[in-house]
């Protein structure tokens, strides 16, 4: 086997390692970054809810409370504004999505479904949890969800969900009283669950992925190309020269032209060996034929 097949083979072998392994550290690598884009996506979104909810319920409830004796208005409410929101944001980001899932409702609409009700009930058997993330799979695909835990801090929220007796009237007319009520101070009632999609950012991550590992790939290709061609005029030339050079001498060419190399490295330190033995065996013969 030539010695440039054994080089090839060696880089070869040594390359498919390092390919492998990079592989899988960079896509490692950017499926974290990708779930962590999706996490911080929806993180605020889910905050910039909450934030919405607490405007809402400190400065928009105040100014509503005496035109709710006479007319609902949903406006008043924390979660009708959150939703209104975040209508406006699936405008533009479709995917998302973002409800208060809620197991006793005064709006069927905020009706927990089974996968909601089971992390309601995980906040409930928790209450130090302050936050949920996990994934499921959708008709979209597979989706990111983040939820945390809505509890009934302010007292005055029970004035239209402790009874039906001390809820408004006007909350009455709208909702009925066969919902929403029974609510206690410090209960976990529901919790803002969002939605975000995580094909897109894996997508990019995939595609990030593949363009590396080309890239990978093509400069292996040119080192290799590179190192050969290196190989070839530095190195594997000038020793079958050199070889070519040694066997005529050995079959008594003694005219053959010397091998001249250049500089100061390894190949022309051993042709320049060669020349100096070439001429001392030269000189030998020529004292035995005298």
């Amino acid at each position: 086997m030539k010695l440039i097949v054994k080089f090839n083979l060696v880089l070869s072998a040594v390359f498919v390692v390092a390919f492998v392994l990079t592989a899988w550290f960079t896509h490692a690598l950017l499926q974290r970054n990708a779930n962590a884009e999706i996490e911080e996506n929806a993180r605020i979104m889910i905050d910039g809810a909450t934030a919405v909810r607490t405007y809402t319920a400190t400065q928009i409830n105040p100014l509503l409370k005496t035109q709710m004796t006479y007319a609902f208005l949903p406006q008043s409410v924390a979660a009708y504004s959150a939703n209104e929101y975040f209508k406006t944001l699936r405008k533009t980001y479709s995917d998302y999505s973002y409800k208060e899932a809620t197991l006793n409702p005064t709006n069927p609409g905020d009706r927990a479904t089974d996968w909601e009700a089971d992390i309601v009930h995980t906040f409930r058997q928790n209450p130090a949890q302050t936050e949920m993330i996990g994934q499921r799979d959708t008709p979209t695909g597979k989706a990111l969800y983040i939820a945390k835990p809505l509890t009934i801090k302010n007292p005055a929220c029970l004035e239209c969900h402790d009874t039906p007796d001390r809820a408004p009237r006007t909350v009455i007319d709208q909702y009925g009283s066969a919902n929403g009520f029974g609510w206690k101070v410090n209960d976990i009632v529901a919790a803002q669950i969002i939605t975000a999609p995580m094909q897109l950012p894996i997508q990019r991550a995939n595609r990030a992925f593949t363009a590396f590992m080309l890239s990978l790939a093509a400069i292996f290709v040119v080192l290799i190309v590179a190192i050969n061609a290196m190989l070839m005029v530095l190195i594997i030339r000038p020793v079958n020269q050199l070889s070519n050079i040694a066997s005529e001498v050995s079959l008594g060419n003694l005219e053959i032209a010397d091998f001249h190399a250049t500089g100061k490295d390894e190949i022309a330190t051993l042709a320049e060996s060669f020349r100096r033995m070439r001429k001392s065996l030269v000189e030998a013969i020529k004292m035995l034929e005298s």
